[in-house]
């Protein structure tokens, strides 16, 4: 839903790291990305304000990963591995927030999910961002 800011509770897969999310237009931010670290961990994020993620427990227990320009800051559960946030790179001033860590959310609640080219970044190619693809789930009928 549109304009949708409700609060989120959401957890890794152990619930080592758990905090509290509003994201900054409900589900209509969703997208995976192209880039070569994105294609391999597979995750959708929704954005969220820096000030609108609250962590609950565990916080010490995430870990930090960045590689090549070092601008995007990827956190993961040193215990489980799972991926939870990432500050992004194409806007500094918000986290992507992995919908799978989301209470109650799966990514295969969304039909389908815009895959940015990150290969082609904005803040290397000075353009705006673009739609590499779509990414489509069709639920096996039962």
């Amino acid at each position: 839903m549109a304009g949708d800011r409700m609060q989120h509770r959401a957890a890794c897969h152990c619930g080592a790291v758990q905090f509290q999310v509003r994201l900054s237009d409900g589900f209509e931010t969703l997208r995976r990305c192209s880039c070569s670290y994105c294609r391999m961990r597979g995750a959708i994020a929704a954005s969220a304000r820096l000030e609108d993620i609250t962590f609950l427990q565990g916080e010490e227990k995430l870990t930090l990963y960045t590689f090549n320009t070092g601008n995007a800051k990827h956190y993961f559960c040193s215990v489980c591995g799972i991926y939870t946030h990432h500050q992004r790179r194409s806007n500094p001033q918000e986290f992507g927030i992995n919908v799978a860590c989301i209470e109650g959310v799966s990514p295969f609640d969304f039909a389908e999910v815009p895959v940015m080219d990150g290969v082609q970044h904005p803040s290397d190619t000075g353009a705006a961002a673009q739609v590499a693809g779509t990414l489509r789930f069709i639920a096996k009928a039962k």
